[in-house]
């Protein structure tokens, strides 16, 4: 059993997370700045700021991974990059794995690309995409002693999308992954399904994937 921290636990890819975690029985910790509306049962949940990570300390001890599902909205809409730099040294030298939660925006369309970004991505979507495609150029520029993982969701995901867990799903390496009639989509539960086994087996290290149908 692993001893699992997700930031921003509460937010939709997070308790889609949490949820699939304590199903496999893994410890879990959910951290968010507000209470929980619809908490898991069997999760931990502890309240605080991405920002200060020294308040939230203890969870971090003896985890073996911690997963960033941060969203640049709200008050956190300009300050994504810093708590990822942040909580990236924090974890480097340690044997804490860490996981990001992108976007489909990064990923690229055909090997070798062009990124999903470049291809007349809807502009109320930029500045989200973006801070994705920053999030993974920080990771990439990190020191070796720090062991992370990236997942890019299939371009359609999310709550107005949010189908049913399967347990199956796709791993694209660095494609945006689509089915045999060129849609690109993933249910909140098999994102989540993708998330855990990869801490549980630990295929990526220090790269990315896609993940969809």
């Amino acid at each position: 059993m692993a001893r699992i921290v997700v930031l921003g636990g509460t937010g939709y890819a997070g308790r889609h997370i949490v949820s699939e975690a304590v199903s496999r029985g893994h410890g879990m910790i959910a951290l968010s700045r507000s209470e929980p509306k619809d908490p898991v049962a069997g999760a931990a949940y502890l309240q605080g700021s991405a920002l200060d990570l020294d308040s939230l300390a203890p969870a971090f001890e003896g985890a073996d991974a911690v997963v960033s599902a941060l969203s640049p909205r709200g008050d956190m809409e300009n300050s994504v990059l810093e708590a990822l730099g942040n909580l990236a040294s924090r974890l480097t030298g340690t044997e804490t794995r860490l996981g990001v939660i992108g976007g489909a925006g990064g990923s690229l369309v055909a090997p070798g690309g062009p990124r999903l970004f470049d291809q007349n991505f809807p502009e109320e979507y930029k500045h989200e995409a973006q801070v994705g495609i920053d999030s993974l150029a920080l990771l990439e520029d990190t020191d070796a002693g720090l062991d992370w993982f990236f997942v890019h969701p299939a371009e359609v995901f999310g709550p107005w999308a949010e189908g049913e867990r399967t347990g199956h799903y796709r791993d694209g390496g660095d494609v945006l992954v689509r089915d045999d009639e060129g849609k690109s989509y993933i249910s909140g539960a098999d994102f989540a399904v993708a998330v855990v086994d990869e801490i549980e087996q630990g295929n990526h290290h220090r790269e990315r994937f896609t993940v969809g149908y």
